[in-house]
């Protein structure tokens, strides 16, 4: 208790890191107060928030790319690096940070002069309790002295202790928090010139969380002593109850040392998570690089602590830190032999912390909007009236209102009010609430993270108000693109059998589609049929990481939609995990305008300290939306620590960038959304005068369409069907589109009455207006841990944009328009594009829908997203399958970026010369084939002829390349069948369907993260096997009849298609040559007909993604091809 450890922190996170080896994964965000405003006792590590890249650098994918990352560590004097002696490395090396008791002893005995003679420093950090808060700033400068005394002497490891030796002292005195003093030791020894020469190690019970070690080795120490951690695994393995589980099968049997080793590896993995994030491959890089922000700490302990690190809103002092540690302590809990259960992540009713989400606000909200939970498919809907959608009450949404009015404080907004510069008008002057509805948003939540009913209601609803909906990373189901126009009088659809409440002219299409750097489920037809289309460079709940989706969550149809296997985990890497510069986002959205010249693109990035600089670059590389979401958006699925720790309050980073563009002049360029945690009209009023002009719901648009705030979006077992994909447990979902149009009504109205009050008619006079906001003296005064939170100095720099109102306009021409009526096109790089789809032999195919026809073009590097236009042409017309005709597309020069992106079935391109990286970006069908020039002197198999990152999210097609490809060939590859004549590393990564066919030599980490599909490779040195990822994939010779014969046809298609030499080569020897192929497979390939050896030679054989007619393409292996086939078909 004197730590700070509640009954959660072993319920949960203990429990799961011990057990099983990992951290807690939990749900829908983090809505519990930042810890400065919360009344309860939070450890100082709370008042941290990780950091993350978003555009400036990649982040790295820990679980797949392992191989560049470590976490050793080393302790000693350490010399300069532009010293290279023997002398030099002397130093105790650590594979891990995180010790236990033994390793303790180890080092300890490497004082001794014949063990390397490192001399060593324990200095406690405790001091007596009769001191009072003040004691905390002479016991701290205490600790530090001691630290620069005992290194001056000698001492190379200096270990801070808050270690008690009795009951006595653990009664009668406090102890200086382990974060508090490891940033003061690290800064002091550097002011005095001495941190080289030595290292630090933190001995506290004050560690269990990843985050936790992520801090204390962030601000300075080189190894965590976790004591009490690992006393508490010691305990909970032998508690009664465990052992239990452990006999029911229900947790692995351990002994008390493997439950540590897990503890130990759980909190590993964390650390490699967390330092991904920011795309820092060693634990030596990050210690001591301080890459947190601050959220309620004040200048005071910044100085003492933690220089240079940034905190925006004031807060806490020494003292008050000091006075927050004495709340911990069992007798200040009143809870002398039990743990209190302080209620951070899982709400306890009146006990616990306040989480403004909870199941009574629920209840609120459902009463206000008519909605009985109880009401479904399940029980009595299709009798009840209005399919039991009761008359919505505004007396209950008062009730609503004022109770999230009078709650604790929560949010940074929490402590402004407004202060307007002009008198009340009457209401009947504000513009209607039809109007504000157009500027709501849903946040982007995908179908797998929610079932089919409630993604599909929340889109029918937005869509009826004029706002826009968003489809999240999972892609969307085309039936969905089409208006709902056979509704019966009852509201019933045969189309969409499962919702209730429609009316004629309904549509369930997302207005914005999300691709998540080309990932699950982005076809061609999925692009075009988007009004807006969304890249998520970073997720709120979890930025800096990728998306989740368990396994039981992965339903025959989720699967179909996302190109995936049914039942298999999705865990993703970084959304941006493909792009490593503005350079690489601005290609992408360059591809988007492309494909869709009608939909703007939009950008969404997550609060942070520096989002105002890369919101400029987004804006200049043409985005026309900028979504910055707050780091306490909702999730189906994520890791706990990654919830409470990463992203900051959407009002800082809604504010920083707001006024980093207005002042470079980039304003007018794009329009800002905002979203994370809105709940309210006015949420919505202050998000607007700090800058926004549109607004997202996430959880409280759940909320009001039927969830109860059950939590257990991970487990698959919401009991309202809105988070589920169980069919029993979807059957229960009470929402109907009336409810969630109710809840977005009173919204509208609420912000009407605030307008109304402020002396405002029109909403867009309001935005950018900060001010119009004051900090509250009465808010202020209930902030109940601190005297010195203050947001006027940060939030009175937002520049006053009063007297200019220009950049709510683009400037067009020099004429000021709606930047709802334009969105950016491409320019001269989208040229060759334009002249393509203008050929009139082209556009008289794809509008008759039949014939052959063939074109030549020269292309140049300079020519990006080649065939993109065109492809989205095709499939504005005839979908992903529907184009019956047949286009065949010659180019010959050196092609820019994203060559051949998003070309679709009987589009095939051909390339003379080469290509530069994702060539065949999203590629859904046809085929493109690259080979060098008649006259090139080089030898292809050995050259590079197309760039990195190829097929990079492809969902089908043939592909044939003429020599090697770069990096990260096929990643995200769900349905295309690929040949390469070798490859750089990463290839196959994050795999989920298609085949994968490689004649040379590949680079390391093959098959990393491939959950589906199969690959090939040649291996004559048989240096294959060290440079595979097997922590999911298998390798095999070639050895069933099916196999040998998809290999076989794969290779002579690529001969035929490419006139490959080494193709020519390996058929002519094949007997000798296929012995030398490896089969790489991931688990759910098990039984593929090419890998199980004992497959009867009559199964049928895929050896192509697809046919002319759209059609899968099967040959039965020794079968003979007809006349018709030899015409049609490539192979």
């Amino acid at each position: 208790s004197t730590f700070g450890w509640g009954l959660e922190d072993i319920g949960m996170q203990i429990a799961d890191m011990a057990g099983s080896g990992k951290e807690t994964t939990y749900s829908m965000g983090d809505d519990a107060p930042i810890s400065v405003l919360s009344e309860r006792p939070h450890v100082l590590y709370n008042y941290f928030k990780q950091r993350f890249a978003q555009v400036t650098n990649p982040p790295i994918d820990p679980l797949r790319e392992g191989v560049i990352m470590s976490l050793a560590m080393t302790l000693g004097r350490k010399e300069s690096i532009y010293k290279v002696s023997e002398k030099g490395a002397r130093l105790i090396h650590l594979e891990s940070p995180v010790l236990n008791g033994a390793e303790m002893k180890e080092i300890e005995s490497l004082g001794k002069e014949e063990n390397g003679g490192f001399h060593q420093s324990t200095i406690s950090t405790r001091y007596d309790i009769s001191d009072g808060p003040s004691g905390i700033k002479k016991a701290l400068d205490a600790v530090c002295n001691q630290a620069v005394e005992d290194v001056r002497n000698g001492a190379e490891v200096v270990i801070l202790s808050d270690f008690a030796e009795d009951q006595a002292s653990l009664d009668s005195i406090t102890y200086v928090p382990p974060l508090l003093a490891v940033g003061a030791v690290h800064h002091r020894l550097i002011e005095e010139g001495l941190r080289m020469d030595a290292g630090i190690v933190v001995e506290t019970g004050a560690a269990w969380s990843t985050h936790h070690f992520a801090c204390l080795v962030g601000y300075g120490a080189n190894a965590v002593h976790p004591y009490l951690a690992l006393e508490t695994v010691r305990q909970w393995h032998g508690n009664a109850k465990t052992q239990k589980q452990m006999d029911a099968g229900k947790l692995s049997k351990t002994t008390v040392a493997e439950a540590q080793e897990n503890y130990r590896s759980a909190v590993e993995a964390g650390l490699l998570k967390i330092l991904s994030k920011m795309g820092i491959s060693l634990l030596t890089s990050y210690s001591g690089a301080q890459i947190f922000e601050a959220i309620g700490l004040s200048e005071e302990v910044i100085g003492a602590s933690f220089k240079g690190t940034t905190s925006r809103i004031g807060g806490m002092s020494l003292e008050e830190i000091a006075s927050e540690v004495i709340m911990m302590r069992p007798e200040a809990a009143k809870a002398k032999m039990k743990l209190v259960n302080y209620g951070y992540y899982k709400p306890i009713p009146k006990m616990g912390e306040y989480h403004i989400n909870s199941s009574d606000l629920a209840k609120l909200l459902h009463n206000a909007i008519g909605l009985d939970k109880t009401v479904s498919a399940a029980t009595t809907r299709d009798e009840a009236e209005n399919d039991g959608v009761k008359p919505a009450s505004v007396a209950d949404y008062e009730i609503f209102k004022k109770s999230l009015e009078s709650a604790p404080l929560a949010n940074i907004r929490d402590l402004l009010d407004f202060e307007s510069d002009r008198k009340s008008i009457a209401i009947e002057e504000v513009e209607p609430a039809a109007e504000i509805m157009k500027r709501f948003c849903t946040g982007a939540m995908s179908l797998g993270a929610l079932s089919r009913e409630a993604h599909e209601t929340l889109a029918i609803a937005v869509n009826r108000v004029g706002g826009k909906s968003n489809s999240g990373e999972g892609g969307e189901d085309v039936i969905r693109g089409k208006p709902i126009e056979d509704v019966d009088e009852k509201g019933r659809s045969p189309t969409f059998p499962h919702l209730a409440g429609l009316k004629n002219g309904d549509s369930a299409n997302s207005y914005i589609h999300q691709v998540a750097s080309g990932r699950f489920g982005v076809t061609p037809e999925f692009l075009v049929t988007a009004k807006q289309l969304e890249i998520k460079i970073a997720q709120g709940a979890k930025p800096g990481e990728g998306g989740q989706l368990p396994g039981p969550k992965v339903s025959e149809y989720i699967a179909g939609l996302r190109a995936s296997k049914q039942g298999v985990t999705l865990i993703s890497p970084p959304p941006h995990h493909d792009i490593y510069s503005i350079e690489d986002l601005a290609q992408l959205i360059h591809d988007l305008h492309a494909v869709n010249e009608e939909a703007g693109v939009s950008v969404k990035l997550v609060s942070s300290v520096g989002i105002g600089t890369v919101a400029c670059g987004v804006a200049k590389a043409d985005a026309d939306v900028i979504q910055i979401s707050g780091g306490d958006g909702g999730t189906g699925a994520s890791p706990l620590s990654s919830i409470k720790n990463a992203g900051c309050p959407w009002e800082l980073g809604l504010s920083e960038a707001h006024s980093a563009l207005l002042n470079n002049g980039l304003r007018d360029r794009v329009t800002i959304r905002v979203d994370g945690g809105i709940r309210t009209g006015r949420d919505i009023a202050i998000a607007a005068m700090m800058g926004a002009e549109e607004f997202g719901f996430g959880t409280i648009a759940m909320i009001a369409e039927g969830c109860v705030m059950a939590r257990v979006c991970h487990l698959n077992t919401c009991p309202v069907g809105v988070t589920s994909q169980k069919e029993e447990l979807r059957k229960k979902f009470p929402g109907t589109p009336e409810h969630v149009v109710n809840f977005f009504e009173f919204v509208a109205e609420e912000v009407r009455q605030l307008m109304a009050h402020l002396g405002y008619s029109k909403f867009e006079d309001l935005i950018g207006r900060a001010d119009l906001l004051k900090q509250s003296a009465e808010q202020i005064e209930r902030v109940a841990k601190s005297d010195g939170v203050n947001v006027d100095q940060f939030f009175g720099g937002i520049p006053n944009s009063e007297g200019d109102r220009s950049f709510l306009r683009a400037n067009v021409d020099s004429r000021l328009v709606s930047k709802d009526s334009i969105v950016h096109i491409n320019k001269f790089s989208s040229d060759l594009d334009r002249e393509v789809c203008e050929s009139a032999d082209i556009k008289k195919v794809i509008t008759e829908n039949d014939g052959e026809t063939t074109a030549n073009f020269d292309i140049k590097n300079t020519d990006r997203s080649t065939c993109a236009m065109l492809a989205g042409d095709i499939a504005r017309a005839h979908g992903n399958a529907g184009f019956k005709g047949k286009i065949n597309v010659n180019f010959h020069g050196s092609a820019g970026q994203s060559f051949g992106a998003f070309v679709l079935p009987d589009l095939n391109v051909r390339l003379t010369g080469e290509a530069n990286d994702y060539v065949g970006k999203g590629m859904h069908g046809g085929e493109i084939v690259v080979v060098p020039h008649a006259d090139a002197g080089f030898v292809a198999a050995d050259s590079s002829i197309v760039g990195n990152a190829c097929l990079y999210g492809a969902t089908g097609g043939d592909f044939h390349a003429n020599g090697r490809a770069g990096e990260r060939f096929c990643v995200r590859n769900s349905g295309a069948y690929a040949v390469a004549e070798g490859t750089g590393d990463h290839c196959c990564e994050y795999m989920t369907g298609g085949v994968v066919v490689v004649l040379g030599s590949v680079g390391r980490n093959v098959g990393a993260g491939m959950t589906g599909g199969i690959g090939y490779f040649s291996d004559p040195d048989n240096s294959l096997e060290e440079r595979l990822n097997k922590e999911i994939v298998k390798m095999q010779r070639v050895e069933s009849a099916i196999g040998e014969g998809q290999l076989k046809h794969i290779i002579e298609r690529h001969f035929e298609k490419t006139g490959s030499e080494k193709a020519e080569d390996i058929l002519n020897y094949w007997e000798d040559e296929v012995g030398k192929f490896w089969q790489v497979y991931p688990p759910s390939e098990l039984n593929n007909p090419a890998v199980k050896k004992e497959t009867l030679v009559e199964d049928t054989l895929r050896v192509s993604a697809s046919a002319p007619d759209g059609a899968l393409c099967f040959l039965p292996v020794g079968g003979e091809l007809g006349a018709e086939q030899t015409s049609r078909c490539a192979d």
